[in-house]
């Protein structure tokens, strides 16, 4: 309003004091004839002021109406902000209804084995994870990520998603994106206190296509998910199914969590994060030999540890038997939880049974068997530089800078964990659903890391892994296998 008035103000001002230089020029007024030379002169010079002073007048209405439009308010879709945040950068409307967010993660991974089993390609450099990441909101309700992987000498999709939040306990997510079962599945890879995932990570569903309601109740004390997918074999991605990103047998998924964090919000810090819950997932899936929908086992340094039997080779001209093992019957997965953090301190522990149909054709007999495979884990962190425990990505108290004070945040993490598999997959001889001479029956590991938080966007990660098996060599166990992986990590 202040604008406004001094420009209204500013105009007749001008207009008199335009008015007044003019009066004060104008030639007397002669009666007939002409004007002498000098007067002749005069008056030229006169009409060249006026004409200098008429632009300067218009320069001057020019700047006044370039002032009145910067006052006159905006409306947010016709106006910007950019920013630089968690989210990496951004454009958001100046209401914030509409964000449009830049991101990305680079994971370049060493690792190196000390035992001499391990495949001569195992020792190497690569680049995990090559993830550009597009994500925002539309209208404040509407969220959509965007996140192909160019990791792994291999383009993929991982997530492509929208979701509605109507509601703080009513969200509606469609599109492929992680199924709500493992609880460090569901945790964010670039907040992963080791490089790789734990062993109950093996049984439960990476990426699927599908979707989901979820939300939050009594201030966030409960949560909840329930989606319907495609369905995808332990451990793996739709990417992985016969047909890529499609149903591999039309049955589908139903998974559901429930999470309950109790004294959220209490203001007792001694309980306050304190997490724990429960997921499933039921199908009945089958397969076939040729598309088996089964997945073999990792250790946590991504070694195959377990496989199903595949179809037979008789020799190199005869096309192989139909005999490999396949899902056949209902996949069930259940899938406890905690979380507790304290300050500094983190524990997180996880369980996880999955109960799996599979059948065999040997000839004209068949075999079939409900199998139970299980994996566990417990994990210790501790921050030396007191930053907070939590499952989310760290921002430490003093970011590292050369020649400045602060050298980021330290973590020490300590992880047991082990996965067995049902001794049903082992037994009848040649006729067995795994090999018990290249599979093992049990896996134990221990794990020690050490990470340095940079700053919040950049990681330096240090991980040994000591695992040792029960079987999966002919007539012994499998030798120990003795693993030092390091990352180093940009995340934003």
């Amino acid at each position: 309003m202040l604008l406004r008035a001094r420009i209204a103000a500013a105009a007749p001002l001008a207009c008199a004091a335009t008015g007044a230089l003019l009066l004060s020029h104008l030639p007397l007024a002669r009666a007939g004839g002409a004007a002498p030379a000098s007067a002749q002169s005069s008056t030229q010079s006169t009409d060249d002021e006026i004409r200098a002073l008429e632009q300067r007048l218009k320069a001057d209405e020019r700047r006044l109406r370039a002032l009145e439009r910067r006052r006159r308010p905006r409306g947010p879709e016709h106006s910007a902000v950019a920013q630089w945040g968690s989210k990496g950068f951004g454009i958001a409307s100046a209401d914030d209804a509409n964000v449009l967010n830049l991101g990305a993660l680079i994971q370049a991974d060493g690792r190196y084995f000390a035992n001499s089993n391990a495949p001569s390609t195992a020792d190497t450099w690569l680049l995990r994870r090559v993830q550009p990441i597009l994500r925002g909101t539309i209208d404040h309700i509407y969220d959509f990520k965007l996140m192909p992987d160019f990791g792994g000498g291999k383009v993929i999709v991982q997530d492509a998603y929208i979701a509605g939040r109507f509601r703080s306990w009513l969200t509606l997510t469609v599109g492929k994106f992680k199924p709500p079962v493992g609880l460090e599945r569901l945790q964010a890879v670039a907040a992963t206190r080791f490089i790789e995932r734990g062993l109950p990570t093996d049984l439960v569903p990476n990426r699927d296509i599908g979707f989901q309601l979820a939300g939050a109740l009594s201030a966030g004390r409960i949560s909840y998910a329930l989606g319907l997918f495609n369905g995808v074999a332990d451990g793996t991605s739709s990417d992985s199914n016969p047909t890529p990103d499609f149903s591999s047998d039309g049955k589908g998924d139903l998974a559901a969590r429930i999470l309950l964090q109790p004294f959220l919000g209490s203001g007792n810090r001694a309980v306050s994060g304190l997490q724990f819950g429960i997921a499933a997932t039921y199908t009945h899936a089958k397969g076939s030999p040729a598309a088996p929908l089964l997945a073999p086992y990792k250790t946590t340094s991504q070694q195959t540890f377990f496989s199903y039997r595949g179809n037979t080779a008789v020799t190199s001209t005869q096309p192989a038997l139909n005999d490999g093992t396949y899902a056949s019957g209902e996949r069930l997965r259940i899938a406890p939880q905690l979380y507790y953090s304290v300050r500094s301190v983190g524990l997180l522990g996880e369980y996880t049974q999955v109960h799996q149909g599979v059948a065999r054709d040997i000839g004209a007999v068949s075999r079939s068997a409900l199998l139970t495979n299980s994996a566990w884990q417990m994990q210790l962190s501790w921050f030396i530089t007191r930053e907070r425990e939590s499952l989310e990505k760290v921002s430490p108290k003093k970011d590292f800078r050369l020649g400045a004070p602060g050298w980021g945040a330290f973590e020490l993490v300590v992880r047991a964990e082990g996965l067995s598999v049902d001794r049903q997959a082992f037994t009848g001889g040649a006729d067995s659903f795994s090999n018990p001479t290249a599979s093992a029956e049990r896996v134990r590991a221990a794990g020690i890391a050490v990470n340095w938080y940079l700053n919040r966007n950049l990681k330096w990660v240090l991980n040994y892994e000591l695992t040792r098996f029960k079987g999966g060599a002919p007539s012994a166990d499998r030798p120990d296998e003795k693993a030092l992986f390091t990352r180093f990590q940009l995340a934003f």
